[in-house]
């Protein structure tokens, strides 16, 4: 098992192998929907999860989220898809509580990877206090690995990617570049150090940032993934019916990002994260390389989340600390006629 290197048996990594939400919005515009009151939140509205009401006090909260390996140690792989998994629940407020695994594995790997991922993320499961209960297993050419999550909400204290109002102040928890240093790895130009730091990322859970947030007035939240921090922040603005400012030297890059990006090392995912938000983005004076991390593919990105002004500063002050990078990146305004604008 010492000698596998997952990343070299997939042509994508992690959340930068999602279909573009171009393309995605287009396949599910003529599906039919069920009708159904208790229906809070379908695939319809482009949000993280789907939550359905099954009381006044509870509602259920359900994901799922699979994808190629992001990193080359069978266990860490784990890890991070179980992370990146639970994430969706946390961006919608709730509490992650049953889990069932999806897999599919090549004929030829080895039962000690295969049983390594696996670990992985029941480990990170057993972190979050959610249980893995079953799950489904395919052969595959390409392995790949997530999880199918049940967690709870009150159905008065959930989060939706829209709701966002003028004035809101945007903050968001984690770094960003994480698409840029996983090409960069997998071509072989990154050393163990970074390597090591963007790994630990991946698989940080976004709970702490989710209780820091309940204790205040959150409007909307998503998490930021593979639609990149301008494709998740553009479906807030869209379905809010608001704009957003975002000051870019309030972002904070992980090293090297964006000396990696200003030489094109780049993945396939920005250039699909570009074509479908881009007209939405006025970039003023950004640099370009700068731009093209915003549209970078996230793997268990932070919390992007709209909150009221009036917390926002005891927001921020809490923030520090309990979260990989807490980051105040912009403000929402009424709608004009971009959805973002970069300063």
């Amino acid at each position: 098992m010492e000698d596998i290197k997952l990343t070299k048996l997939s042509k994508c990594a992690g959340c930068g192998a999602k279909v573009s939400a171009g393309v995605l919005s287009k396949l599910l515009s003529d599906l039919p929907v069920l009708s159904d009151e208790n229906l809070l939140v379908g695939f319809d509205k482009s949000d993280d999860a789907a939550v359905y009401r099954v009381s006044d006090e509870q509602a259920i909260v359900q994901t799922i989220d699979f994808f190629p390996p992001i990193a080359d140690d069978p266990y860490l792989f784990g890890q991070i898809a179980a992370a990146n998994a639970l994430s969706d629940v946390y961006a919608m407020g709730g509490e992650p509580k049953l889990a069932l695994n999806v897999m599919c594995v090549p004929e030829s790997m080895s039962k000690e990877a295969v049983h390594a991922i696996l670990r992985g993320g029941y480990e990170k499961c057993v972190e979050a206090g959610a249980i893995i209960c079953g799950g489904h297993s395919i052969f595959d050419d390409e392995p790949k690995y997530g999880l199918a999550v049940t967690g709870f909400v009150h159905p008065d204290q959930l989060w939706r990617n829209i709701g966002a109002k003028p004035g809101d102040v945007l903050f968001l928890t984690k770094p960003l570049g994480v698409g840029v240093l996983t090409t960069a790895q997998k071509a072989d130009l990154l050393d163990r150090e970074a390597t090591s730091m963007i790994l630990d990322l991946m698989r940080t859970l976004n709970r702490s940032a989710r209780d820091v947030f309940r204790s205040y007035r959150v409007h909307a939240c998503t998490d930021v993934t593979g639609f990149s921090l301008m494709g998740h922040l553009l479906e807030m603005c869209s379905g809010s019916g608001v704009s957003a400012k975002v000051q870019t030297d309030a972002i904070t890059f992980l090293p090297g990002a964006l000396d990696y990006a200003r030489i094109g090392i780049l993945p396939e995912g920005m250039y699909r994260n570009r074509t479908f938000a881009e007209a939405s983005v006025d970039a003023g004076p950004v640099e370009l390389a700068v731009c093209d991390l915003l549209f970078d593919p996230q793997t268990s990105g932070g919390l992007l989340c709209a909150v009221d002004p009036a917390d926002a500063d005891a927001v921020w002050k809490v923030l520090q600390g309990k979260v990989p990078a807490a980051q105040r990146i912009g403000v929402i305004t009424e709608q004009r006629e971009k959805a973002i604008y970069l300063l």
